[in-house]
């Protein structure tokens, strides 16, 4: 396994095949009793599965900063570690080669003295640009709906006070 990743809670190492949609609640089009073709489980169950892997990669805080970072532009490692707040150089480094594994940033060393490494998102990398985009899009619009929520369930929580809920 490797380093960065764990076995999920609850791992049975049991593959399921998607389950049908009896409701039709998955999309239009979508018949009751089809398959949906999509079930979160199914990721989140297999050994070595290669889909939790990688959404357990690019899901991460460091990986999303430096993917958002380079969108558009080339850095050196220094600038990175510069714009990305609270990173140690290690973990920058580690970040850095996992993603580069996945084929999401290119790396370029430059044969200077003092050698200079930039790093740049690939393709791929700037497809899964567009879709962290849309993640904080969707966040920046429900921000206050959050804030409300969670000022909503404070209150609760204070309300009903030690060992009732």
């Amino acid at each position: 396994m490797e380093e960065g990743t764990s076995k999920s809670p609850g791992h049975t190492g049991v593959t399921r095949p998607a389950e049908p949609c009896d409701d039709g609640a998955h999309g239009p089009g979508t018949a009751p009793g089809a398959a949906c073709g999509y079930d979160a489980r199914q990721w989140d169950v297999r050994e070595g599965c290669e889909v939790r892997q990688i959404l357990d990669r690019v899901a991460d805080k460091w990986s999303l900063l430096v993917i958002a970072l380079l969108d558009r532009r080339t850095l050196r490692f220094t600038e990175l570690r510069r714009e990305v707040d609270g990173i140690s150089q290690r973990m920058l480094t580690v970040t850095l080669r996992q993603l580069e594994r996945d084929g999401l940033v290119r790396r370029t060393v430059h044969a200077v003295v003092p050698p200079r490494v930039d790093y740049e998102l690939t393709p791929l990398g700037a497809t899964l640009h567009d879709t962290i985009q849309a993640l904080v899009t969707w966040t920046e619009e429900h921000q206050e709906e959050i804030a409300e929520a969670r000022a909503a369930y404070d209150r609760r929580e204070r309300d009903q006070g030690p060992g009732e809920g």
